[in-house]
């Protein structure tokens, strides 16, 4: 064990500061966040700080900095790795490798993953073979690609790099098509959820603490004071019934392919990118393609895409179907064999 990596206040956003440690720098280009909440896994990952890397993810918190810092991150099955304490995030929040390589995932994974009796949310059964089955392919899978989940915002060099990406898996012998999937609207969603649960976790803190505490997280907090019980109840219905919208494409489909996220990393120093509507605490725009599959408990990986003319990574989301970590896992290894990227690697000084 080398060492507690860095994470922005109690992990409330997804990029790499705090009041605490500061700012957490991509190494790929130390003017540009590593996104968050796994700020520090995804830079000690990138910078070649040791191989294996835990992170959680309760709204990308995996695949985030693991797209801004060209590394390969896993989001398995809701439950699939057990925690304790059980995070009071309503099933949303998963723990899962940060690696240079997909073996290296698989190879975690399959110690970390597993039942637990502390964790009463966590899988029966034993894991998969992760890494014994991780070259066998992925010829015939069906597999969706949307390059913006039916209307959300993309940079127009991340969207080049991400559909260059997804025809690597024509090559794979998979049978892709481009798709509009239909889900339903879940930004007022989260933004509910998510404000409500740092309410209900961290708002005990503001009498004593408000002065020194992250003032993105306090407006966050005190957004979700605003929500009455009712209010919260009936959005935590909807996020389960959101399920009904996702699940189709995956009754058709193995594999949904995305960019991870909206935006190639942005200047440090700030919650949203310069040319994204500004808010005190909401940084949940350029992170939509994350968020829906935490609320479905899917498995989601962000492998590293390309990179941008300024030379920062871009990362595909790889979402499969519930508890198919190991298609996930194979499909990752497939593209990794067929554009690898663990050769490259930022220069540090």
């Amino acid at each position: 064990m080398v060492g507690k990596t860095t994470t922005p206040e109690f992990g409330w956003k997804a990029i790499g500061d705090s009041p605490l440690t500061g700012i957490t720098r991509n190494p790929w280009n130390t003017a540009v966040t590593t996104g968050g909440s796994s700020a520090g896994a995804g830079a000690a990952a990138a910078a070649g700080l040791g191989p294996l890397h835990q992170g959680s993810d309760g709204a990308g918190s995996i695949r985030i900095p693991s797209g801004f810092c060209g590394i390969y991150g896993l989001k398995p099955t809701y439950g699939r790795v057990p925690t304790w304490p059980v995070s009071n995030t309503d099933y949303t929040s998963h723990v899962g490798p940060m690696t240079r390589t997909v073996a290296d995932a698989a190879l975690m994974l399959s110690v970390i993953a597993g039942p637990d009796e502390w964790d009463r949310t966590s899988l029966e059964g034993t894991p998969q073979d992760y890494v014994g089955a991780l070259a066998r392919g992925v010829g015939g899978l069906r597999v969706a690609f949307s390059p913006d989940l039916g209307g959300l915002a993309v940079d127009a060099e991340v969207a080049t790099v991400v559909r260059e990406a997804a025809h690597v898996f024509d090559g794979l012998g998979c049978v892709v098509e481009e798709v509009k999937p239909g889900f339903a609207d879940s930004h007022d969603l989260i933004r509910c959820m998510w404000s409500a649960h740092e309410a209900g976790i961290y708002a005990q803190y503001l009498p004593r603490w408000r002065d020194r505490m992250d003032p993105g997280l306090v407006a966050c907090i005190e957004d979700g004071l605003r929500y009455s019980m009712v209010e919260y109840v009936e959005a935590r219905g909807r996020k389960f019934a959101f399920w009904d919208s996702v699940r189709p494409l995956f009754e058709k489909y193995d594999l949904l392919l995305t960019p991870t996220i909206s935006v190639a990393a942005f200047p440090v120093g700030r919650l949203n990118p310069a040319d994204w509507p500004q808010h005190p605490w909401d940084w949940l725009g350029w992170a939509s393609f994350s968020y829906p599959f935490n609320f479905t408990g899917q498995p989601a990986a962000s492998v590293p895409a390309g990179f941008t003319q300024a030379g920062l990574p871009v990362g595909l989301q790889i979402v499969g179907r519930r508890f198919a970590d190991l298609t996930v896992l194979q499909a990752s290894a497939a593209f990794e064999a067929a554009r690898p990227w663990g050769e490259r690697r930022p220069a540090l000084d």
